[in-house]
């Protein structure tokens, strides 16, 4: 059986708006694209929010990357759930994302799920939206994480708040989000 590897963060020129995952999942891991999952809405909620006009992996990847957004994670080991990452791995992002921030300087980072934001970032009153702290001199948000166990989410719910932080990124939007 193959072992799934870190996926690689989608990094570009002109990043503008870096959206942080939790981790890569076991398919992502196998296949190199994030949120790869076919039942995951990620890329389905980026189409609503008229960020890109794709859903495949492949093709939305670059997509983005055109877009000036790009994706990291909070913990780079792929994993079934995010329940089986430990405290230790997921407090080691914050640090690294602020490097990565300086070194890019996107407008705007926005984490992808606020229970795991809480635990990375050691602060258990964050609620979604925009945080009363920056990240490396970019914004820093909490949206609504797009995983499957993450019901109470929609398509449209999702597409809505990554408009906002795309619009807040400046990163231009050919459909607006409904």
């Amino acid at each position: 059986m193959t072992t799934p590897e870190p996926v690689p963060d989608l990094l570009g020129d002109g990043l503008r708006l870096l959206l942080v995952g939790i981790n890569p999942s076991i398919l992502s891991g196998l296949t190199g694209y994030h949120f790869a999952h076919p039942g995951n809405r990620f890329y389905p909620a980026l189409v609503a929010a008229g960020i890109i006009t794709a859903t495949d992996p492949a093709v939305a990847t670059e997509q983005l990357r055109t877009a000036g957004v790009g994706i990291s994670n909070l913990a780079v080991r792929p994993t079934a759930k995010a329940s089986e990452l430990s405290v230790d791995e997921l407090r080691e992002a914050p640090a690294r994302l602020e490097g990565l921030v300086r070194r890019l300087t996107p407008r705007v980072v926005a984490v992808a799920g606020v229970s795991a934001y809480r635990v990375a970032f050691s602060d258990r009153t964050a609620r979604r939206g925009r945080q009363p702290v920056d990240l490396g001199g970019a914004e820093l948000w909490v949206v609504p994480n797009p995983s499957g166990p993450n019901a109470h989410e929609t398509v449209a719910s999702l597409a809505a708040a990554y408009a906002e932080v795309a619009d807040r990124a400046g990163i231009h939007r050919s459909l607006p989000a409904n």
